[in-house]
């Protein structure tokens, strides 16, 4: 499987969401899967939340995925209460990708 890894900062927000789109979408273009590295973030907004549907969605009309790995407890609470956490594949570490 061709990835190419993204490094989330701290907080995915209104802040940095045009930033991290198209960070996400230039992998995506080049036909490699997305791999979010999100060991460093510790908050999503609901923004946040819409450039990771955003993502899965372009992802998906390419043939392609977008995986999270090293979601924060904070992070992993906000996935599972707005159900997001359900449409990735999720990981522990990078050690555990395919």
């Amino acid at each position: 499987m061709n990835m190419e890894i993204y490094k989330l900062a701290e907080g995915l927000d209104s802040f940095n969401s045009d930033e991290v789109q198209n960070g996400i979408q230039a992998i995506l273009e080049k036909g490699s899967n997305a791999v979010l590295d999100m060991t460093g973030c510790n908050y999503i907004s609901s923004t946040g939340l819409r450039v990771l549907l955003y993502s899965k969605k372009l992802a998906a009309s390419k043939g392609l995925k977008v995986c999270l790995v090293g979601m924060t407890s904070e992070v992993k609470d906000i996935m599972d209460v707005t159900g997001f956490s359900n449409f990735f594949e999720t990981y522990q570490s990078l050690d555990e990708l395919p």
